[in-house]
């Protein structure tokens, strides 16, 4: 086996990227990069029924855009191609034919019904079904018999008796089987197509892959993959096995729940940086020395540990994702920004595709007042909905400023001061507040909670005087008027 650490991610291109599959594939590249490795995608495209169109693309693609680089693929080849499962069946055949010559595999002509049959009657009897090696030995005779009736054989790894398989799971220490917890298990479907964990098991060694890290579901495919390592007399990876990632339930992140986004597509459409959401997903199963939270993909790289694997479930923080994006968002350039969420507000219908200079300049700087305030592109939207709608829609929290005894006078003296206004920019708006307050008395909340309610329609938002300039003279001095005259009523 070489010295060069070596791993890989095979996604199967049967659907879009998960936030599991993500996570498996982002700690294979940590691991590779701290220790100047290389990285390979493979892909495990056997169960064609599963496969969709695009399937791969996708998946390559949404990798690419979290930050992750391969040094090896289907895309962009390598020494120990090709790195589709389905263009290597011809080197699968040859280690099949190995195994049938030395007695190690053989075929077995069961039907589905004799097998689900055979299931039932261990079920029956309280035994953990498994493949009796009803077929194990068969004659020459048999097997003609078989054959004229047109049945297609399985292959079956002859699984050996009596024997105890350990590994030493990176983050989980030792983990055994008995080789009795394993009926001879099918290595080539009756298609002809080779199972995953035989497949899995050649392309590994040939691409002389050091390192295999994946979720604790293939923890069991373990001891089968071990199985064909020894029957070539080869050397197995180092396995490590990370653990499930939970919702805030506790219960296993499932692809129908509906409560988080689980799809690495989605999160780039709601407008994520890919830097928020690389850093969120290292954090799901693995931890840094120290309280820090925030740290840039180099960094994550020097600092990656293996040892620091967690044992215990990981739990998918929605807050804790949005909190982390907030932050990468106020920490990035205005340009940035304002490219993540204004597609959002053209989607929307806030703003026309083709902008004329003037518009995209207002909006511009729409989304700036919200920089350090949005969590992600989408909600943009939401937050800006004061600036595209003409009549307010006021809470009772916004009801209860405009009941002060002060409110009619500090509206009515800042309407006739906008009015004569000319420049009706925020330094000017601003000079107009202070001058509202000079002549009325009113300072404090008293003074800028009702102005913001009668001109923005909210109890919170960004820097008042930016608002109003944005919003704009004609809209603003209506909605003042407007509320004017319901408190007068």
């Amino acid at each position: 086996m070489t010295n060069q650490v070596r791993v890989r991610y095979a996604p199967s291109p049967t659907g879009h990227l998960h936030i599991g599959n993500a996570r498996t594939a982002l700690f294979n590249y940590l691991f590779a990069k701290h220790f100047s490795g290389k990285m390979i995608i493979r892909i495990e495209d056997t169960d064609e029924k599963r496969n969709v169109a695009g399937g791969e693309e996708s998946q390559l693609k949404f990798l690419k855009w979290l930050g992750i680089e391969w040094d090896e693929g289907a895309d962009i080849g390598g020494d120990y191609g090709p790195y589709r499962q389905m263009e290597r069946l011809d080197i699968y055949k040859k280690y099949v034919d190995d195994l049938l010559e030395r007695g190690l595999a053989y075929k077995c002509y069961m039907t589905e019904e004799e097998l689900e049959a055979e299931r039932e009657q261990q079920r029956a009897k309280g035994q953990v079904p498994k493949y009796s090696g009803a077929h194990r030995d068969l004659t020459e005779e048999q097997i003609a018999a078989f054959e004229r009736e047109g049945r297609l054989p399985s292959i079956r790894f002859r699984v050996p008796e009596n024997k105890t398989y350990i590994f030493n799971d990176l983050v989980r220490d030792n983990i055994t089987f008995e080789s009795s917890d394993f009926g001879d298990w099918v290595i080539v479907k009756k298609n002809g197509i080779p199972t995953y964990n035989f497949a899995v098991a050649i392309d590994d060694h040939l691409m002389h892959i050091t390192h295999v890290l994946r979720g604790e579901e293939h923890i069991s495919n373990t001891p089968k993959q071990i199985m064909i390592y020894e029957a070539f007399g080869w050397e197995p990876p180092k396995f490590g096995h990370m653990t499930l990632i939970l919702n805030e339930e506790r219960k296993k992140l499932s692809k129908r729940d509906q409560h988080i986004i689980q799809f690495i597509e989605q999160y780039h459409d709601l407008g994520y940086l890919p830097e928020a959401l690389f850093n969120f997903i290292t954090l799901l199963g693995w931890s840094p020395v120290g309280e820090e939270e925030i740290f840039d993909k180099k960094t994550l790289i020097d600092i990656f540990d293996p040892n620091r694997l967690s044992t215990s479930a990981a739990i998918f923080d929605r807050h804790k994702l949005k909190w982390m994006n907030n932050e990468y968002i106020k920490a990035a350039d205005l340009s940035k920004v304002i490219d993540l969420a204004m597609p959002h507000l053209v989607k929307a219908g806030k703003l026309p595709e083709d902008m004329d200079v003037k518009t995209r300049t207002w909006a511009e700087k729409i989304i700036a007042l919200y920089k350090n305030q949005l969590r992600y592109g989408a909600e943009i939207v939401a937050l800006t909905d004061l600036f595209f709608t003409k009549d307010l829609s006021l809470d009772d929290a916004a009801w209860e400023v405009l009941q002060g005894e002060q409110v009619p006078e500090v509206l009515q003296v800042f309407t006739d001061k906008l009015i004569h206004l000319d420049d009706f920019s925020q330094d000017k708006i601003k000079a107009q507040i202070k001058a509202t307050q000079k002549e009325t008395g009113h300072r404090g909340k008293k003074l800028f909670m009702p102005i913001r309610v009668a001109t923005t329609g909210q109890t919170h938002g960004p820097e008042l005087p930016a608002s109003i300039e944005l919003l704009g003279k004609d809209l603003v001095i209506n909605r003042l008027d407007t509320i004017l005259k319901k408190l007068e009523a």
